[in-house]
């Protein structure tokens, strides 16, 4: 998802523990969804860690219906 208007600066970067609690998925339902282009992507924050975007986690959360037909 491209979020032009957000600087990407001041978003918060959410961990796995904090966006399986959010969205109520598993890590491997979470993995799944990001292999078939239905959950946004995790990035790396260093060699050992990832996080993803709070405010990508929070607009698949509102809509994720509506991320699958971004993905797609």
């Amino acid at each position: 998802m491209k979020i032009g208007a957000i600087d990407r600066a001041a978003d918060n970067i959410i961990r796995l523990p904090e966006v399986k609690r959010r969205t109520g998925l598993s890590r491997t339902t979470i993995y799944a969804k990001i292999a078939d282009g239905s959950f946004p992507p995790q990035f790396k924050i260093s060699a050992n860690c990832a996080g993803w975007y709070e405010s990508e986690v929070s607009a698949w959360v509102a809509d994720p219906m509506a991320w699958e037909r971004r993905a797609a």
